[in-house]
């Protein structure tokens, strides 16, 4: 008899999402971003940081403070992180995300193609950025899905008693 209480794939990939957010060495946000084929395979993964070659201790992680003084002029959000990051056509993937998406993301993921938003966090909803990308995001025929609950991801580490 198989096991009825699997993951949906939804489920699945925003796991995968929340997995690659703990890559973030971002103090107060971690998001990841998982891009997905339509047969349910894995074409990237982003989560946010800075760009490649730019030291994580050279640049601030402040959120408040002079511009130039805070992570929001340098930091790579996840989802372009994962567009960037993908090698194939991603014409008709979904993009899983922890975040709803931000309008300058937004117009990456129209960009590129992606048809299908699911992302499970809205905290930002009432911000003109937020609703900037809901505009452009509906009038490009993107499909937005909110998943209804929050996936609790724990991952620990373990001595592994085989490894000598």
């Amino acid at each position: 008899m198989k096991r009825e209480d699997v993951l949906t794939w939804d489920e699945y990939f925003m796991g995968l999402a929340h997995l690659s957010a703990k890559r973030s060495k971002d103090p107060s946000t971690q998001v990841g971003a998982v891009i997905v084929s339509s047969e349910h395979r894995v074409v990237s993964i982003g989560y946010n940081g800075f760009p490649n070659g730019c030291s994580d201790d050279e640049f601030p992680w402040d959120r408040e403070g002079d511009f130039g003084n805070t992570k929001y002029p340098y930091v790579v959000h996840a989802e372009l992180n994962a567009i960037l990051n993908s090698k194939h056509d991603l014409k008709g993937c979904s993009i899983y995300v922890s975040l709803f998406p931000c309008n300058e993301c937004a117009k990456a993921i129209i960009q590129s193609g992606i048809s299908r938003i699911v992302y499970e966090s809205d905290k930002y909803a009432h911000t003109e950025g937020t609703i900037a990308s809901k505009r452009m995001l509906r009038s490009a025929g993107v499909e937005l899905v909110q998943l209804p609950y929050a996936i609790d991801l724990q991952v620990s580490r373990k001595i592994n008693p085989t490894v000598r």
